[in-house]
């Protein structure tokens, strides 16, 4: 091509095809690549099946339900238990056919085969078969027992025989194992054991549960001895799960000491329990001391970390038993919970030992169980201290009592006995967890617990010790009085832990609460304590972190104490209510001291509290309860001067409007404008104000409640009133109302005043018209009906067109 052609030349000698033709070419092109791809597919099948053959079906096989070793073994089972009836059916029913010497040849050769025919079958692999025979032998020698015992000791004790007999039995079983499995393959002809048997061995262990037991029966053994010797059956048993390499043999010695151990040791402490004297205890403390040691030998050399703690807390609680037993037997009754906590703190020695881990932590928590269940015990005496003051409001000012434990003691709410040392015990755990638990995560929690208990002593010594009730009050308010400085003082002291400062103040409050209701006994200790309260609780106040709960518990002390003032003076509850006002107004001014403090609002709560509580005493009364709720009104409404607090108004114009009612209504006025109208006039201002703020606001919400609070209930009672005067100064009313809607164009009123005034003006009406219907003949009424529906028909479309237009006109208006 030319090197002078243009790019505009070539593109104008370019062939394009007609559609038509390019539309056929294009369908030419996929048929060949159909016909193309269908041949590459059926070569590639070929290829497959050329190189992968695929095999013929072959017939299902069925599997079978069980395996070979399995239904080999049932069989060998089967066989080597009714061999065993065999022989102690022939031993038992047809021994009386053989003479001595064919009785003993019999026995003994049929033993001696049993026993001997494992070691060939073990040389031929055939270890199940060789177990069926040998359980077989092992149950021959039972029956070989028997039979010497019948045939040379018949004259023995029986359970002395079997005593003998099960240890000689457990011997040779553990023996004839022991031999089997000590059989190593020779290089020789001669076939031997390549792996102990695992029946004689596990068999030998659980048949040596019995000799001890069995003698100790056989003796006649008391209580303790046979306690004794399931004890010693334990040790054994736990000495041997402890070094035995043998699994099966682990695994029931193991049981049989958890079980000889468990029923020993319960069996001790029962005798512990039961001991009538010093002797008694001696012996049972020694079987649980017996006990504990075999249990923490057992957590010293346990295999597993959990394990040894779990049986170092059993070996604790187990000794922490049997010596608090023995000390039970020698001191009194009130005694024996201290003796028991004192054995239990001494476990906490353990911590500062070189001892395993394992056992020091299990040997700890011991001692906490102990610690706990002590406390526990000492609980009932703080209940009854804590709930028994609560009996004085039904016989308040009756007196005061003679002691501290009569001023918390009811019929119904007895002083627990034997309680004598309680302080002691929670004044002792109390210095175990402020002492013991140092440099730990738990220091904290403990400190809190020790504070605890340190209260609840002082709580229950004035009724434990049966101090004078003026004593008791005292001692009561100076516990109150160190809880509230410890509270104070807290954040200064930075070995105190966080949760101190609240759970002291926490319990001030309980304490408080108790001591109030303690004093009702007599009318000059509830006005000293009320009044000692309400200052120490409003001096707590003062600090920041105190404030939120301190605050309201000076206004509660200050309401209960002006309600004992005015019952102390003799006034009627309607009258204390004036007095209890005083709280609230407090209240209102302190938190408007406080402003944005959390404390404010804990606070106004409990003066709204406060001021319920005056109008409940009030309502008996309704003048007084009028004149209260109008005073509440005016501290809601001094309240709401505050910019946070302007919701309170609505509290404000509610108490108000309530007042006025309660006043009108103790004057016995019945009309409903007298209760409607003080809401209509502030209702209406409120709407007016929020319509200069909001011009958006529809005069439905604005001024709708207003004037129908008091149109309303007046049309209805208008239409009940037989004289002329409501219906003409309701119609005035109405009147007016429909012209101020008219001249500002307000929806609201216009609708609802001229509502109010027609139907006003038909109930005027509506003698006349009665009069005139009753003049009439009867076709009247039907001709003037169809008259009126022929002229409404004849005038349908200009209604409607006035109708839109008045809706246009109302739908311009605000």
């Amino acid at each position: 091509m030319p090197g002078n052609v243009t790019g505009t030349t070539l593109i104008g000698m370019t062939h394009i095809p007609p559609p038509a033709e390019e539309l056929r070419f294009l369908d030419t092109e996929l048929r060949q690549l159909d016909a193309r791809r269908a041949q590459l597919l059926a070569r590639r099948a070929w290829l497959l099946h050329a190189l992968y053959p695929v095999p013929a079906p072959r017939p299902a096989v069925r599997r079978p339900e069980t395996t070979a070793p399995s239904v080999q073994n049932v069989l060998l089972i089967l066989g080597g238990i009714l061999l065993t009836v065999a022989a102690i059916a022939f031993t038992l029913v047809s021994w009386g056919h053989l003479g001595i010497a064919g009785r003993a040849l019999v026995l003994g050769a049929v033993t001696v085969a049993a026993l001997g025919a494992p070691v060939p079958l073990l040389g031929r692999s055939l270890r199940s078969t060789a177990e069926s025979v040998a359980g077989l032998g092992l149950a021959l020698t039972v029956l070989d027992a028997y039979a010497l015992y019948e045939v040379a000791f018949p004259d023995a004790d029986g359970l002395g025989y079997s005593a003998v007999a099960s240890a000689v039995l457990a011997v040779v079983w553990a023996a004839y194992g022991l031999t089997l499995g000590a059989l190593r393959t020779s290089p020789g002809d001669r076939a031997t054991l390549s792996s102990p048997l695992r029946l004689p061995l596990p068999v030998a262990t659980a048949t040596a549960q019995l000799p001890l037991l069995l003698w100790a029966g056989a003796a006649d053994a008391g209580a303790h001895t046979m306690t004794a010797a399931l004890l010693l059956t334990a040790a054994f048993d736990t000495a041997l799960a402890l070094r035995t390499p043998v699994k099966s043999v682990r695994i029931v010695a193991t049981v049989g000491a958890y079980v000889m151990g468990g029923w020993g040791t319960f069996a001790a402490g029962w005798l512990s329990l039961t001991a009538s004297g010093t002797s008694a205890a001696a012996r049972a403390a020694a079987l649980l001391l017996f006990a504990a040691a075999i249990a923490l030998t057992a957590a010293w050399l346990a295999p597993r970390p959990r394990l040894g703690t779990g049986l170092a807390l059993t070996g604790g609680l187990i000794g922490v038993a049997g010596t608090g037993g023995l000390l039970r037997s020698s001191l009194p009754e009130a005694w024996t919970v201290p003796g028991y906590l004192v054995f239990g703190v001494a476990l906490l020695a353990v911590m500062r030992t070189r001892l395993p881990e394992p056992v020091r932590h299990g040997l700890t928590r011991a001692s906490a169980c102990v610690q706990v269940v002590s406390v526990l015990w000492a609980l009932s005496t703080v209940a009854v201290a804590l709930l028994g003051p609560v009996g004085w409001v039904e016989r308040a000012w009756s007196g005061s009592p003679a002691t501290a434990r009569d001023a918390v003691t009811t019929d119904n709410l007895p002083w627990p006995p034997n309680t004598a040392t309680a302080p002691l015990v929670l004044a002792l755990v109390a210095g175990v967890l402020a002492m013991a638990v140092r440099g730990t995560a738990w220091r904290p929690q403990a400190l809190t617990g020790a504070l605890t208990l340190a209260w609840a002593t002082a709580l229950i010594v004035p009724a434990t010790f049966e101090l004078p009730y003026a004593v008791s009050l005292s001692a009561q308010f100076l516990v109150t009085v160190a809880l509230v400085a410890c509270a104070l003082e807290s954040p200064r002291l930075p070995t105190l832990p966080a949760p101190a400062p609240l759970v002291a103040l926490c319990l001030a409050l309980v304490t408080a609460l108790s001591l109030a209701f303690l004093a009702l006994a007599s009318e000059p200790a509830t006005l000293s304590v009320l009044a000692a309260l309400t200052v120490l609780f409003a001096a707590a106040a003062w600090r920041p972190h105190l404030g939120p709960i301190a605050a309201p518990a000076a206004l509660v002390h200050a309401t209960a104490l002006t309600c004992a003032v005015g019952a102390s003076l003799g006034w009627q509850p309607q009258h204390t209510a004036l007095l209890v006002l005083v709280v609230p107004v407090a209240a209102a001014l302190l938190a408007a001291r406080l402003g944005a403090s959390p404390t404010a609002l804990s606070v106004e709560v409990t003066g709204a509290a406060a001021g319920l509580l005056a109008i409940g005493l009030a309502v008996t009364d309704p003048p007084v309860l009028a004149l209260v709720l109008a005073l509440c009104g005016v501290i809601a409404a001094g309240t709401a001067v505050r910019e946070d607090r302007r919701h309170v108004g609505y509290a404000a114009a509610v108490l108000f409007v309530l007042a006025t009612w309660v006043r009108l209504a103790s004057w016995d006025i019945g009309s409903p404008e007298a209760y409607t109208l003080p809401v209509t006039v502030p209702a209406l201002l409120v709407g007016v104000l929020r319509r200069r703020k909001d011009t958006q606001v529809s005069s439905w919400t604005a001024y709708g409640p207003g004037i129908s609070v008091t149109l309303v209930p007046s049309l209805f009672a208008a239409w009940g009133d037989a004289h002329w005067l409501r219906p003409l100064l309701l119609g005035a009313a109405a009147l007016a109302v429909t012209l101020v809607g008219a001249r500002h164009r307000l929806q609201a009123p216009l609708v609802l005043g001229g509502t109010v005034l027609t139907l006003d003006a038909l109930h005027e009406l509506a003698p006349y018209i009665a009069q005139v219907a009753g003049a009439l003949p009867r076709w009247a009424p039907p001709a003037l009906a169809g008259l009126l529906l022929l002229a409404l028909g004849a005038t349908y479309e200009q209604r409607i067109r006035d109708a839109r237009r008045v809706r246009e006109v109302l739908g311009r208006m605000d």
